[in-house]
């Protein structure tokens, strides 16, 4: 298992990026025949608002003074800017707002993270959807505002040619790009939200039968089989995938692979969480780059923990996502822990044939900041 790292400007990921030395975890399996991205996506992008270190919930009738306040992209820049930061060439289709937030967000992800945005559109006279989120006691609150961009302004009919896409499936709802990318060999990874029908019938995910593999949590993986623990769940899954992961929260991840008749269960790593917004799509992120790097089960869920451990360790969804310096600063950091269990260790030795000692931080990762709209100085 090896990697390279890649100078700005070749190939997509390094158009209007200011990457230097990524890590391509690819490497070795790039041919001159590979289509263009590694990864499609499509979906709506917001501009997230964070409030965090709330001592409690917000009360009726009371104000709240958050100790920390961050800005970023979100919606599906969450999982965009994930991937992008893993070093995948990522392609994603969707509206912006033609406001400041809008050209906030397109400038962080298009500029800022090297993701491709020529399918998707700015929408004359369409504000940019709004989510403000809470964070306290390790959980988060959110209350969001938008409206649907005009039917005139569909979402791209063919999606962009890619290894890998990954779809947000929705009781009821068929997005035909989705059978179109499958026909056309892109591996779907499906993701999926709360059902709030309650109605928790895997027939009303039409486009499962289109992925690869299936993501859910353990409550939506038991509600969806019936199951009494999430692991019988992700066995039952897989009657309508092939490969099932459930995350179990402080308990990890467990994965269950029909193909090979595969399992694998990893531990989650502790960590003081700071905001968990995106967390789930940081996950995802990171299993989709191991999968596709052709990583064994367990490394891929071990690493997809990780990605996701470091992310809520930052303020706000998209920009807390951690590059490959984050990912080599805590390989070398958990090395030295005096006591440090060789056996946890071991789990996590893979990395060493990621990342270099050489490996330092190529350029600064965007953060999310208080408010947006500040002058630059010349």
């Amino acid at each position: 298992m090896t990697a390279s790292t890649a100078p700005a400007g070749k190939g997509p990921a390094g158009k209007g990026s200011h990457r230097q030395n990524q890590v391509d975890p690819l490497a070795p399996l790039r041919t001159p025949d590979d289509p263009p991205w590694d990864v499609y996506l499509t979906g709506t992008v917001f501009l997230d608002i964070i409030f965090t270190g709330l001592d409690s919930a917000p009360v009726r009738g009371t104000e709240s003074w958050a100790r920390g306040m961050g800005s970023s992209p979100g919606g599906v820049a969450n999982m965009a800017t994930a991937l992008a930061r893993l070093g995948l060439r990522t392609s994603l289709a969707a509206a912006f707002g033609d406001d400041h937030y809008g050209d906030y967000c397109w400038d962080a992800l298009e500029h800022g993270e090297g993701i491709d945005l020529s399918p998707s559109r700015t929408v004359p006279g369409w504000h940019s959807p709004v989510t403000v989120s809470m964070a306290y006691e390790g959980e988060r609150t959110m209350v969001s505002h938008g409206h649907e961009p005009p039917p005139e302004e569909p979402a791209p009919v063919c999606p962009s040619r890619a290894r890998a896409a990954v779809a947000s499936l929705a009781p009821g709802v068929s997005a035909p790009w989705i059978a179109q990318a499958a026909g056309n060999g892109t591996r779907v990874f499906g993701d999926v939200g709360w059902d709030d029908t309650g109605a928790w019938d895997l027939a009303a995910l039409p486009d499962l039968r289109h992925c690869e593999a299936f993501l859910p949590n353990a409550q939506e993986a038991m509600r969806y089989t019936g199951a009494d623990c999430p692991r019988a769940a992700a066995h039952a899954l897989t009657a309508y995938v092939p490969l099932a992961v459930v995350t179990l929260g402080a308990d990890g991840a467990y994965a269950v692979d029909r193909r090979t008749g595969e399992t694998a269960e990893v531990p989650a790593i502790e960590v003081e969480a700071l905001d968990p917004t995106g967390a789930g799509d940081v996950f995802v992120a990171g299993f989709v780059a191991g999968t596709l790097a052709d990583w064994p089960l367990a490394d891929r869920l071990a690493f997809a923990g990780l990605t996701a451990a470091l992310s809520v360790q930052e303020f706000g969804g998209s920009l807390s996502a951690p590059g490959w310096s984050e990912i080599a600063a805590w390989w070398r950091k958990v090395q030295s822990v005096e006591g440090q269990s060789a056996v946890a260790l071991e789990r996590y030795g893979f990395l060493a044939d990621l990342v270099s000692e050489e490996l330092v931080r190529p350029w600064p990762l965007r953060r999310a900041v208080p408010t947006i709209g500040f002058r630059r100085s010349a």
